[in-house]
C-alpha cells in the first residue's frame, strides 16, 4: 500500500483531535516520549537503526538512486533526527510543516530493485511511501531508543515502556501510516520486529553492503577512534546474521571494543551535564513554553560539537 497525501492527512487530523495545547505539540513534557528521546545517548544506538533501515531492500535502493549523500549515510541519520526531533519536540505548526515535507520528498523517490534480494526480484518496484517500509523505519526508531535507553541508563519500568510505545503510534500516524498496520502493544511490536529480522524482507544487498561501508569511515584522522567505537557498538547490537550480512568485523578485539564502550557509557554518560546529555530540541522546546526568545546559545555550540565528527 502506497500512502497518498489524502491518507497522510486524515491521519494528521486524527492526531490534530487528540492533542491538547498546540503549543507542547506532539506529545509534551508530561510524556514518556521527552523523557526517554530528550536522551542524547539515543545517538549511540545511531549506527544498528541506520543498518537496519539499510537491510530493508526498498530503503537500500531509493538512498542508492535517489540520494546526493549517499556516501553519507551518517549525515542522512543525522538529518532524519533533526526531522523526527522537530516532529517530537516542536510546536503543532512545526510537526505539521516537517510531516507534509517528509510526505512530499518520499512522493518523489520511487524507481526499480536491480538484483534478486530476499523476497524482491530484479525489476520490483519501490515506493518511499510504502506503508509496509514506513512500518519498518518507524520500528526501527522505537525499538533502538528504548534498547539504547536500556544499555546506557538501564530499563524504564513497563508502564513507561508500553507508554512509550503507545505514544509512538502517534508519530508514525505523521507518515501516514494507518492503526491497523501498527502493532497494539509493545509485546506485538517486539513480535513484529523479530518477525521481520527472521523473514526473507529484511535482507542486505548490493547496495546496503555498499553504503554501507561509508558509515563509519571519518576524514578527519583525529575522529577515528570514535569511529572505531561506533562500529564495534553497532556490530555488537546487530543480530548476528546481519552482521554478518554487512561484513561487519567481529574479532575478539571488535568483542573488547564493544565491551569497553558500554562499560565506560553506563559508568559516565549519567554523569554528564543535563545540557550534554539532552538533546538541544528538547531544550529549546523548554525554552518555547517558557516564553524565552532569541537564540539559545549554548544549544547551539553543542550541537555544533556534537554533529562535527558527522562531517565529511
Amino acid at each position: 500500500m502506497i500512502v497518498t497525501r489524502a491518507d497522510l492527512e486524515r491521519q494528521i487530523a486524527r492526531v490534530g483531535a487528540e492533542i491538547g495545547d498546540p503549543s507542547q505539540g506532539l506529545f509534551g513534557p508530561g510524556s514518556v516520549s521527552w523523557k526517554v528521546d530528550r536522551e542524547a545517548a539515543l545517538f549511540f544506538g545511531g549506527g544498528k537503526a541506520a543498518l537496519l533501515q539499510l537491510a530493508h531492500p526498498f530503503v537500500a535502493h531509493a538512498i542508492d538512486q535517489h540520494s546526493r549523500t549517499r556516501s553519507d549515510p551518517l549525515g542522512r541519520f543525522q538529518r532524519t533526527f533533526e526531522s523526527v526531533h522537530a516532529m517530537v519536540f516542536g510546536d503543532w505548526d512545526t510537526v505539521l510543516r516537517h510531516a507534509r515535507r517528509v510526505h512530499a520528498i518520499h512522493g518523489r523517490v520511487t524507481g526499480e530493485i536491480g538484483e534478486d534480494v530476499g523476497a524482491f526480484a530484479r525489476g520490483a518496484r519501490y515506493h518511499a511511501n510504502d506503508q509496509g517500509a514506513l512500518v519498518w523505519v518507524w520500528a526501527t526508531l522505537i525499538d533502538g531508543a528504548l534498547e539504547t535507553h536500556e544499555l546506557v541508563l538501564g530499563t524504564l519500568s513497563a508502564a513507561d515502556r508500553e507508554q512509550y510505545y503507545q505514544e509512538s503510534k502517534r508519530f508514525a500516524r505523521l507518515f501516514g501510516i494507518s492503526d491497523d498496520a501498527l502493532p497494539a502493544n509493545l509485546a506485538a511490536f517486539r513480535d513484529y520486529v523479530r518477525s521481520m529480522l527472521e523473514s526473507d524482507v529484511i535482507r542486505v544487498g548490493a547496495p546496503a553492503r555498499e553504503i554501507a561501508g561509508f558509515l563509519f569511515q571519518s576524514r578527519r584522522v583525529g575522529f577515528r577512534p570514535l569511529f572505531r567505537s561506533l562500529e564495534a557498538l553497532t556490530a555488537g547490537l546487530l543480530p548476528a546474521h546481519l552482521r554478518e550480512q554487512f561484513g561487519l568485523p567481529w574479532r575478539p578485539a571488535d568483542r573488547a571494543v564493544f565491551h569497553a564502550t558500554v562499560a565506560a557509557l553506563r559508568r559516565t554518560y549519567p554523569h554528564w551535564p543535563r545540557r550534554l546529555r539532552y538533546v538541544p530540541a528538547y531544550v529549546r522546546a523548554h525554552r518555547r513554553l517558557r516564553g524565552l526568545e532569541g537564540p539559545d546559545r549554548i544549544g547551539d555550540f553543542v550541537e555544533r560539537l556534537t554533529t562535527a565528527p558527522l562531517a565529511r
